[in-house]
Formats: structure tokens, sequence, C-alpha cells
């Protein structure tokens, strides 16, 4: 199973493995909830899990409250994920939307359109979008 988490506030989750394709937005989860999804996909995976999780950082123009929020996120995630025992690796926006040939340029409808046309089973929301193509992403790395 591959996990793909788009750690922004408005990120999500989304798996990919044998059984099929599963997303989870983030928005309104609780470290608890984090920690709970992942740990069962942990358990329900056959194999090791992998996650990959966006590579991010605050910018000038983020105003204080929001940095801080956006770096405890992306620390509870990953902390989530360790916690979890997934084997974690951080990957930038550039690399993955690089090679799924998808970069926005600060168009986020890109990365939509693109996760519409790989999993077309999947209703696609702005808030899945990213975490579906960075699973895809890893799964391609991995060979799967």
């Amino acid at each position: 199973m591959i996990i793909g988490i788009d750690p922004g506030a408005n990120g999500g989750i989304a798996w990919i493995g044998r059984d099929g394709v599963g997303v989870e937005p983030i928005k309104g989860m609780t470290e608890r909830d984090i920690y709970r999804l992942l740990f069962g996909l942990f358990a329900d995976s056959i194999g090791e899990p992998h996650c990959y999780i966006e590579h991010v950082h605050s910018s000038p123009q983020m105003g204080v409250k929001s940095a801080f929020s956006f770096g405890q996120n992306y620390g509870t995630l990953r902390m989530a994920v360790i916690a979890a025992g997934i084997p974690l690796e951080t990957v930038s926006p550039a690399k993955w939307q690089g090679d799924l040939k998808c970069r926005t340029k600060g168009d986020k409808n890109v990365t939509k359109r693109k996760a519409q046309e790989l999993f077309p089973q999947i209703k696609v929301t702005h808030a899945i979008a990213d975490a579906l193509l960075i699973a895809e992403w890893g799964r391609r790395v991995r060979g799967l």
C-alpha cells in the first residue's frame, strides 16, 4: 500500500492498495482521527505500507498565525505516520508534479484535472487531488 499526504489545512490523505483507492480530506480531523486512520491502513495492508508526504515550508506571504498552524499540522501528520509504524519519505511539489506532468504554477485546477483523469472512479476535489497524485507518484516510484 502506498499512502500520499497533502499536509495543507485543506489537504488530504490518499492510499492505493491491492483493494483499490481511498481518500480522506484532513479538514475537521483530529490528531486522534489521523492516527487511527493511518494505523488502520497499516493494520489492513498486505506487506509493509509506505508513505510519501509533500515537503512543505512556510512562505513570507503567510502570517505568523497561519505559518504556525501550517507547521503544526505538518508535524502532526509526520508524527502520526511514524507512530503508526509506516515508513515515511518527503517529496517536493516540483518533483512529483514534474514527474506526473502536472506543474500547477499556482493553479490547483491542474492537479485536480490530472487526478480526475487518473482516478475516474473518484469524485476528485481540491482537498484530495494532491494527496491522490502524491500516492500515485509513490506507487510509480516503488514500481507497483
